[in-house]
């Protein structure tokens, strides 16, 4: 039987769920949407029709909405200042809830839903569909085989210039609260390390049409010695880098490249002489599960197998406060000019 499912927050980037779980054939039938919520009515219902949801009930208040449909899931799409309230509820009305990112708008709202899922006895998981892509997962296992040797540094570019209007143009902190966190989340996935002490700089350039933090540079410190820095821009016209960022992997033996699209590129010293030591190419592997890089939809099918099977799900929030503190450390450093710890 299919699990009952209410989206709450029916704006544009509800329709990238509704589209996974419409054309993933993993997917089809698994879910059946019988609610949808927005503070705009007409947003819910507009959804509606578009996605021919047409028996799902429509409505502004989310308690009302769940009272009459009985979900076993809500799809927590809102803007993040509202995401404690969404999920709160949705928790303690006996939901999982999938949230989209960031998990919460601070580290102490993210630490209480972590609370009331843990009480509630559900799950509740972030949309980190960023890690779920062939590129992401290729590099942690050429990382995970030790090809590399002993990993030292990863090095992320973020430059892309996107006139989004709307919200974003009005956050603060909107590149890296908004963006950021899916490179921090892969940088932590790919390294297998854990976050310990970060260092930013964040700027707002001149001829920015966001209103605060378009841009930042960040240096974190890893556990084992490892590297990871972060250079990122949302209002960089020309050059575009992937959405992914570029990336450079550096271990003991050697180093990869990845564009953020297809081109991955890896080489390990193969001289035992000479000024510059010669390299030589190796293969990086395929993922270990082509389930794993479908993006949103796979992030859907994990959560929904995490409620199967009792196991937490990648993305579970209690892993995913991690990558929310690089976020939070990040700009914390950036308001106090000075290094900051990262416990989380």
């Amino acid at each position: 039987m299919p699990m009952k499912a209410v989206v709450c927050g029916c704006g544009a980037m509800a329709k990238g769920w509704l589209r996974a779980l419409a054309e993933t054939p993993a997917l089809k039938g698994a879910v059946e949407i019988v609610g949808l919520v927005d503070l705009d009515l007409s947003a819910a219902e507009v959804l509606a029709k578009e996605f021919s949801l047409g028996n799902a009930i429509t409505g502004s208040d989310l308690n009302v909405v769940l009272e009459a449909t009985r979900p076993e899931i809500v799809f927590d799409i809102v803007v993040p200042s509202a995401r404690h309230h969404v999920v709160s509820a949705a928790l303690g009305f006996g939901c999982h809830v999938l949230s989209e990112k960031p998990m919460a708008a601070s580290l102490e709202e993210a630490e209480d839903l972590i609370a009331l899922a843990r009480r509630a006895g559900r799950i509740h998981a972030i949309v980190q569909n960023r890690r779920f892509i062939s590129g992401v997962r290729r590099m942690r296992r050429v990382v995970e085989t030790g090809a590399l040797g002993e990993l030292t540094g990863i090095h992320c570019d973020f430059f892309i210039g996107p006139h989004f209007g709307g919200f974003r143009e009005q956050m603060d902190n909107v590149l890296l609260l908004d963006m950021a966190i899916h490179t921090f989340d892969a940088a932590r996935f790919v390294s297998g390390k854990t976050p310990l002490a970060v260092y930013c700089h964040e700027s707002n350039p001149p001829a920015s049409w966001y209103r605060h933090g378009a841009a930042a540079n960040a240096i974190f410190e890893f556990s084992d010695n490892v590297v990871f820095t972060y250079r990122g821009s949302w209002c960089a016209e020309g050059a575009r880098t992937s959405w992914e960022s570029a990336w450079r992997v550096i271990g003991t033996k050697g180093t990869l490249l990845w564009d953020g699209a297809d081109k991955l590129d890896a080489h390990v010293v193969s001289g035992e002489t000479g000024f510059l030591r010669e390299v030589s190419e190796i293969e990086v592997p395929e993922p270990s599960r082509e389930a794993d890089t479908h993006g949103h939809a796979s992030v859907i099918q994990a959560f929904l197998n995490a409620i199967r099977t009792g196991v937490a799900p990648e993305t579970d929030g209690s892993d995913n406060i991690k990558s929310l503190a690089m976020v939070f450390g990040a700009i914390q450093s950036a308001r106090r000019r000075e290094r900051v710890t990262i416990s989380a």
